[in-house]
């Protein structure tokens, strides 16, 4: 132990003395392994920041929930739209029928929209907003979070009282500091009554937010719209038990619906399940290309960086060649002079994997502050620059080093 320890204070102090007494080459090379990791890391900082945005909006919509939808989620150039756009929409008669069948499930719901609405309390008004209907299992199937008042009761989701809960924005903008409870606004032209007010979420990555929303009873949403119209984006949400696999409940919607639409053996599905996994399996192959993309580049400038260090490592064996005698001489062993270059490789590696750290840390700084959404260099990147800094110094370090381990005691100290 005291050995390595040795070993280790004399790499630190040759290293020292390379960079000080060389500062052009020696930063140079450090340069290149630098440069590589700051873009390795980087990248894999930005990526995954954007991940855990990304799958915390993702996560909203519930891990054991399936959407009934006209069109599936599906990515890419390739969208076999003429599939589906002959399909039907989900109906309030479907989610009636599944609502009584469905067995896994812990809550069935049917809810439509309808965007870019102007919402009035006396002189106020907000505009943009999305007027959402919903039957009163909407609480079940979605995670809803109060910042005053509460949700609809049974009587007035049957009973088509008008009442409504708004977004923390829409409850701001008409109201400011002043209680909204009880207080009455205009929502397409009908006169509703505040009960409740949504906690205030901020957009996220997906810009799925209950911000801007105001929330009604789908049977007040009936004498309003059509509620089966394309155009209001119908959807019927599925959220299974909680001690029940998504794969379960998936299995029986699938069949419900078959049934309820009167679907043969033999004939494609006409609706389309989609789920949260789709989303994420998505992300994933769109981060693993960017990480793949980060690898390239910064393995670039991490080569170069390579083959500097090595460079000067093979003109510190040289200016070293009778040192390496002497020690060699007074008993010296071949795999000390072995790790004594090794180290003051992966030394000289360090100190630039740890100037790319330290930029990175710099970049989270400046991007936090710019974008206003936290960026943080996770502990895993942190290791992860440390050891490519540590393995591209024992690559690039061995063959100098082995060279200097095979030195002829006599002839290096004749040198």
């Amino acid at each position: 132990m005291l050995l390595v320890f040795r070993l280790i204070g004399e790499s630190f102090r040759f290293a020292w003395d390379a960079l000080r007494q060389n500062k052009l080459r020696t930063s140079l090379s450090l340069l290149g392994i630098t440069i590589g990791i700051f873009i390795i890391i980087g990248v894999f900082t930005g990526v995954d920041t954007m991940r855990n945005k990304i799958q915390a909006s993702v996560d909203k919509l519930g891990s054991n929930t399936l959407f009934v939808q006209k069109w599936p989620w599906i990515f890419g150039d390739s969208y076999p739209w003429w599939k589906y756009v002959n399909r039907p929409e989900p109906s309030y008669r479907d989610y009636l029928a599944l609502r009584e069948r469905m067995e896994s499930a812990k809550g069935v719901c049917f809810e439509i929209s309808s965007g870019s609405r102007t919402i009035k309390y006396r002189s106020s008004s907000v505009e943009g907003a999305t007027i959402n209907a919903a039957t009163q299992e909407y609480d079940q199937t979605w995670n809803l979070e109060f910042e005053n008042g509460r949700y609809f009761t049974e009587s007035e989701s049957k009973s088509a009282t008008p009442v409504c809960i708004l977004g923390a924005e829409i409850a701001e903008g008409l109201f400011g500091s002043a209680e909204p409870i009880g207080k009455q606004i205009k929502v397409m032209g009908r006169r509703v009554t505040v009960v409740g007010v949504f906690k205030k979420e901020g957009e996220d990555m997906m810009g799925m937010s209950q911000d801007k929303n105001v929330l009604i009873p789908m049977s007040l949403a009936k004498g309003i719209f059509d509620v089966n119209n394309e155009r209001y984006n119908p959807q019927i949400t599925v959220r299974g038990k909680d001690n029940i696999s998504l794969e379960e409940v998936e299995s029986e919607l699938k069949g419900q619906m078959r049934a309820i639409r009167r679907l043969s053996p033999g004939q494609e599905d006409d609706f389309s399940l989609n789920k949260t996994t789709m989303l994420s399996n998505q992300l994933d192959i769109m981060f693993s290309a960017v990480n793949i993309g980060g690898w390239i580049i910064g393995g670039f400038s991490i080569l170069v960086g390579g083959f500097g260090i090595a460079n000067i490592m093979f003109v510190s064996v040289r200016e070293r060649t009778n040192i390496i005698g002497i020690q060699k001489s007074l008993g010296a062993k071949s795999y000390f002079i072995l790790l004594q270059f090794v180290f003051e490789a992966v030394v000289l590696c360090l100190m630039g994997g740890l100037c790319g750290l330290f930029l990175v840390y710099l970049l989270t700084l400046a991007a936090s502050g710019i974008f206003d959404m936290p960026v943080v260099l996770y502990l895993n990147n942190i290791i992860l620059g440390i050891g490519v800094s540590v393995g591209i110094g024992i690559i690039s370090g061995f063959w100098p080093a082995y060279s200097a381990s095979k030195l002829d005691p006599v002839e290096a100290i004749r040198s």
